[in-house]
């Protein structure tokens, strides 16, 4: 496993640089972890740490009763490590009863905030709306009767497919209220894709829409899930929003108009919330692994929103009443994060359903000033894009509701990360960085409002997370890069992956005993704070967006004139990273710019167009060790032009030339 590493050479110049933000006294004071440490009579940050990840009983139940997670029956133990599975499979509020949209929803209509908005919206086009926590719980009755209705209750899995309307906010909840499972997906996502998770959660419906609005267009949806349903025997019903017009087919039993089905329910007061067990499964995400078919975490009612509400409050420091966006789609784990953890907190989501640079590059500055919008979540990628188009965009508009930037889902380098902290946040706005994933149901490591920042950096790791950097040997290291590493449990891990246990051990517990090794390349620096440096496998991020490059490998090698693919990531200057595919064609096959265009055409309808390669180059052999194994990042070394260390591994060296003349 030692190939996994770079060497633990020092830092590169850019880290570990100086530190360029401080907290106010006033925004210390202010702090949601001000409080929770008062509470507990915890004198720093520094003990914080030591104390939340050495006795992680006490500080979950301490997080349970800061959030007030209601329980219908108390649990009587908040952690229990069963003998045979371990710190791998823990068991977290044992034996409580509780179902989490009462804590997101159902507790807040009989207090103050009951006036409160719960969700604001705009769309594209303009078109705004808003839902107070009283009409979210009317809304959200009326979707769970709806659902009901048609049969659907404790234990079925029911997908999402749709875009960031109001809507979705309803649909996620309701299924949870009946007791179903969430399965939410990429709204920008090709049939095939869709088709191979709802057949592993053997979904039984899917919410859908008819389309969405993308720079002024709109983009068709439900030709891709009416393709999805007819692949996905356990599906039996469609439920269908109406938000774009466009003309579309409705099969008579099968389909349902939101508008039909869910608006007319009677008695919306009067939808029970299904008492479910703590840990009953609340929701599975899939995310690409580097080998295989995507992995559907489990995730449970009392671990993934707790996790969510946790960081933002003690990361982002939201409060009730607070304005939170974060750009995302619900198909990411940042979806479900902002509802579930907005709504424990009694604070307010924003949504948008659009691109954020039109029609104009102000766009997303003018929702921060019309919505007063106080923590905003971007990416990388999406502040790459804007720099470009000019300060006078940002300058026009009045900024002031902003308490911080936020940000995940890749790492930044310098150059973007000082042109928004120092120009649009004055120097005076934190970016709050946060690493973590799906399976961790938050962050790692992230900022907080009471450490200083350097840029690029995370101020250090989240309360409760026992992180660390190792070496190849195991070994806890220092202004170095190593293996981003977990040693303890906490509550929003994983309860593993949905119908294959074996491959999450081996994902993340095989390396070193008991230790959960995360798949980033990291590092401390001399003053403690950390630094991702990238994906330590041969996971691919594009703007943020993990890909595994087995399921786009699966893709071309159905084609009949393809033997193997191998898909690996290069740099782009906006997104990151793009994907470039090489394909092996078998004896005899021409190697045509029209047998190009179909694999191309493949990737497209299966992944959806975000996830389109930049290019497909053909070669005669893939570069592989004596046991088989290809080497991707030796691929990506010889089609980048960079150095490939010791090739001696490999049986067939000349197929290394090959790559590089493939252009």
């Amino acid at each position: 496993m030692t190939d996994q590493f770079t060497t633990s050479a020092p830092l590169s110049a850019g880290f570990g640089g100086e530190i360029v933000w401080r907290p106010t006294p006033e925004q210390i004071e202010h702090a949601n972890l001000t409080a929770f440490m008062r509470t507990h009579g915890i004198k720093d940050f520094d003990q914080l740490m030591q104390k939340s990840t050495s006795d992680v009983a006490w500080f979950t139940d301490a997080v349970l009763k800061y959030l007030d997670i209601q329980f219908y029956e108390p649990y009587s133990k908040v952690i229990d490590l069963p003998e045979g599975d371990g710190i791998q499979f823990p068991k977290w509020c044992v034996n409580g009863k509780m179902n989490i949209v009462h804590n997101c929803v159902d507790k807040w209509v009989n207090t103050e905030s009951r006036d409160q908005r719960a969700v604001v919206w705009e769309g594209e086009e303009g078109v705004t709306k808003s839902l107070t926590y009283a009409e979210l719980y009317k809304e959200v009755n009326k979707a769970a009767n709806a659902l009901r209705s048609l049969g659907l209750g404790k234990g079925d899995a029911i997908g999402i497919f749709m875009p960031m309307t109001p809507e979705i906010v309803i649909a996620l909840l309701a299924i949870a209220k009946i007791g179903g499972i969430i399965l939410p997906l990429f709204s920008g996502y090709g049939a095939g894709a869709i088709v191979s998770r709802l057949q592993d959660a053997d979904a039984k419906a899917l919410f859908a829409s008819d389309g969405s609005y993308r720079r002024g267009k709109a983009v068709e949806m439900k030709p891709v899930a009416d393709d999805v349903v007819e692949q996905v025997d356990s599906l039996k019903h469609m439920i269908v929003l109406k938000r774009t017009g466009q003309d579309i087919k409705m099969k008579e039993g099968r389909d349902h108009w939101w508008h039909d089905l869910i608006a007319p329910q009677l008695d919306a007061t009067r939808a029970s919330t299904e008492i479910t067990s703590a840990e009953d499964p609340l929701m599975i995400i899939y995310t690409s692994g580097t080998t295989g078919k995507p992995k559907g975490a489990v995730h449970t009612h009392c671990g993934f929103p707790v996790k969510a509400a946790q960081d933002m409050a003690f990361g982002t420091d939201v409060h009730a009443g607070d304005v939170i966006y974060w750009m995302t789609d619900m198909g990411w784990m940042m979806g479900p994060w902002q509802v579930f953890g907005s709504l424990l907190l009694g604070a307010t989501m924003f949504l948008y359903d659009g691109a954020p640079d039109f029609p104009e590059p102000n766009r997303l500055w003018e929702l921060v000033e019309k919505h007063k919008i106080n923590q905003m979540g971007v990416s990388p990628t999406l502040i790459r894009s804007l720099i470009p188009q000019g300060d006078e965009h940002f300058k026009k508009h009045d900024l002031s509701s902003l308490k911080c930037f936020a940000s995940t889902g890749e790492p930044w380098n310098p150059d973007p990360w000082t042109w928004l902290f120092e120009k649009v946040g004055e120097s005076q706005r934190p970016i709050i960085n946060y690493s973590g994933g799906t399976e961790i149901s938050g962050g790692i490591l992230m900022g907080n409002p009471l450490l200083p920042l350097k840029p690029c950096a995370f101020s250090a790791a989240c309360p409760g997370m026992d992180a660390d950097v190792l070496d190849e040997n195991g070994k806890s290291i220092r202004n170095a890069v190593g293996e981003l590493v977990i040693k303890a449990p906490w509550i929003g891990m994983t309860r593993g992956f949905w119908k294959d246990k074996q491959r999450y051990l081996d994902t993340y517990w095989s390396r070193w005993e008991n230790v959960w090794v995360h798949g980033d390349f990291a590092a401390i620096d001399n003053d403690g704070l950390w630094y991702i440096l990238g994906r330590s496998d041969d996971t691919i991020k594009i703007a943020g967006k993990r890909l595994g490059p087995a399921e786009v490998e699966s893709i071309l090698v159905r084609h009949e004139s393809i033997m193997e693919a191998v898909a690996i990531g290069v740099p782009h200057d906006v997104k990151g990273s793009e994907l470039v595919l090489f394909a092996v064609t078998k004896p005899g096959v021409e190697r045509s710019d029209a047998l190009r265009r179909q694999l191309y055409e493949m990737v497209v309808a299966e992944m959806g167009k975000p996830l389109a390669p930049k290019s497909i180059l053909f070669v005669s052999d893939l570069p592989k060790t004596r046991n088989a194994k290809v080497m991707r990042r030796l691929i990506r070394s010889a089609y980048l032009g960079l150095e490939l260390g010791d090739t001696s591994s490999l049986v067939n060296p000349q197929s290394v030339e090959e790559i590089r003349e493939a252009k």
